[in-house]
């Protein structure tokens, strides 16, 4: 799925050829409170994904991996520290010697009185290298491209990115099982590939509003009819009638446009009017399938942000050995929910290796 960008990058870079090329670090935003039936682990994980942690933090402690829970799945392919919560009422902390590893360590073990609910971490601290820097086309020349980056990075730490939802939220093949499920095609395996179908069909209509708005220029601008969400919260509304507030708030990145998560109507939840509804409706009109499926299946619809924040944004250039170009090492953080793969789609042209 082609996405619309911002900008049209001119530099190319490898993303992810090695898996300290990137790192996320979990942010609770809490902690816990040292008593109580689950036990909070902090892991390091390297090459493996975080159900594949779960499992062997399952086998260790002897419970079910439905006894796991975790607040994000973070990706195989790097260097990732994340919590995971075991329920073990009545039961010492279990000795977990045995997963440690090259790929899996154990850093932190905690108590606490709850366990760990999906969506709760505060944010995801990010440290990625994309290494040899080249220009994309023969138009460019190297130092051109490096003074583009240069000026696009600044624009990206004062006014955000396109909220894209990340290629790692659709899975293998997930849209056409989510559209086969939803014709009587296919039957999901179980709750979980449930669950993982349906965030990828809200995930496809959400990513092309967005797409068509940033192609038109108003993704993060006001758009007659909008629902707009508070910065940094799940609150959202709709603005008044003449409320000449309203531009001014979303300059200062306070509010931000939003967009579809299909489903259901909720009863007195904002919902899109006038050109807003309008588009949106015309983009569910292309995916009739995912959209009546959405609403079938009962998931209730809600919003999200279309604009991403990047906060604590630092970048430097690195030498290497390549003949092309040096490296760019990116740091930023990002809100729960949210894909570093948004920052860098608005901002270079990349490939894995």
């Amino acid at each position: 799925m082609n996405l619309s960008r911002t900008r049209q990058p001119v530099l190319r870079a490898d993303f992810k050829q090695q898996p300290h090329d990137f790192l996320v670090d979990e942010q609770l935003g809490f902690e816990c409170t040292g008593d109580g039936e689950h036990v909070w682990v902090l892991i390091r994980k390297t090459g493996i994904n975080t159900v594949e942690a779960a499992q062997r933090l399952a086998r260790a402690a002897g419970v079910s991996l439905k006894d796991v829970s975790w607040s994000g799945l973070k990706d195989r392919h790097g260097v990732c520290r994340q919590w995971l919560s075991l329920q073990l009422p009545g039961r010492a902390t279990p000795d977990f010697m045995s997963v440690i590893s090259d790929e899996l360590h154990i850093e932190r073990i905690e108590r606490n009185n709850r366990k760990l609910r999906r969506g709760s971490h505060r944010s995801n601290r990010f440290m990625i290298r994309l290494r040899h820097l080249r220009p994309d086309t023969d138009v460019v020349d190297l130092a051109t491209g490096l003074a583009a980056l240069e000026q696009a990075l600044i624009h990206i730490r004062q006014q955000g990115v396109p909220n894209y939802f990340g290629e790692q939220r659709f899975g293998f093949d997930n849209i056409n099982k989510a559209q086969a499920w939803f014709n009587r095609e296919y039957r999901p395996q179980n709750t979980t590939e449930r669950g993982l179908l349906l965030s990828a069909a809200r995930a496809a209509i959400f990513n092309v509003v967005l797409s068509e708005r940033v192609s038109a220029g108003h993704w993060n601008r006001y758009l007659d009819g909008d629902v707009m969400n508070l910065d940094g919260s799940a609150s959202v509304f709709q603005p008044e009638a003449g409320d000449d507030q309203i531009v001014q708030r979303i300059e200062t990145m306070d509010i931000h446009p939003t967009g579809p998560l299909w489903g259901r109507p909720v009863p007195r939840s904002p919902s899109p009017q006038a050109a807003c509804a309008e588009l949106e409706g015309r983009v569910a009109e292309r995916f009739p399938g995912l959209a009546d499926g959405l609403v079938r299946h009962q998931v209730e619809a809600s919003r999200r942000s279309l604009r991403l924040p990047v906060q604590a944004l630092h970048y430097r250039l690195l030498e290497n050995q390549s003949p092309t170009g040096p490296d760019l090492e990116l740091s930023f953080e990002l809100p729960s929910g949210t894909y570093a793969t948004a920052v860098l789609h608005d901002l270079i042209e990349y490939q894995r290796l």
